[in-house]
């Protein structure tokens, strides 16, 4: 494959970055180019991977965790993240109306879209949020935890929107493409 940053072959990897692989291998049933991006360093594609296990261990349902990455990943315009988490999220329950409101910051719940919202705004911001901000974020029901874990949620996905945008890796899912959208709502 022709990315910036190369993509491993499983086959061909050893070490620590194959065990690494073999684990993704049985808990998904393949790998995704992005692991065999991310194996050229085996302490990134561990804190990969143990970021996506904090998160999950969190306060919030898979649903949420992956309407946070579709946000986040379309304010980085990350395409690869948006393919990915477009498929992932379709088996977390999430309609394709969801999925484009997501993307876009919004939601039928308040509470799903102020936490959408700030999402994006420190993905925007680079984390130079107003008090306003987090003071909306509370009103809407987040708690202090709750909000340092949609912080914990951008950090884990902006991973990956960057290393993509470097590497340029390649969509190996269904593709997805930042500001264009199917579903009118």
């Amino acid at each position: 494959m022709s990315t910036r940053i190369e993509t491993l072959n499983p086959d061909t990897t050893t070490g620590k970055s194959k065990e690494l692989f073999d684990a993704v291998q049985n808990k998904l049933g393949f790998i995704p180019n992005l692991i065999k991006v991310f194996g050229n360093s085996p302490a990134t594609l561990q804190s990969y991977l143990s970021l996506g296990e904090l998160t999950a261990s969190g306060n919030f349902s898979n649903k949420f965790r992956e309407q946070l990455a579709l946000a986040i990943a379309e304010e980085n315009s990350c395409n690869y993240c948006l393919s990915a988490h477009t498929a992932i999220g379709k088996m977390n329950g999430l309609t394709d109306e969801q999925t484009e409101e997501s993307r876009q910051g919004r939601a039928a719940d308040a509470k799903v879209e102020a936490g959408l919202q700030l999402a994006q705004s420190i993905t925007r911001n680079r984390g130079n949020i107003s008090t306003e901000e987090i003071q909306a974020a509370k009103a809407a029901g987040y708690n202090d935890g709750d909000i340092l874990e949609i912080v914990l949620n951008v950090v884990s996905n902006t991973l990956t929107n960057y290393v993509n945008h470097i590497a340029e890796t390649e969509i190996d899912f269904p593709a997805v493409e930042a500001g264009k959208f199917a579903v009118n709502s």
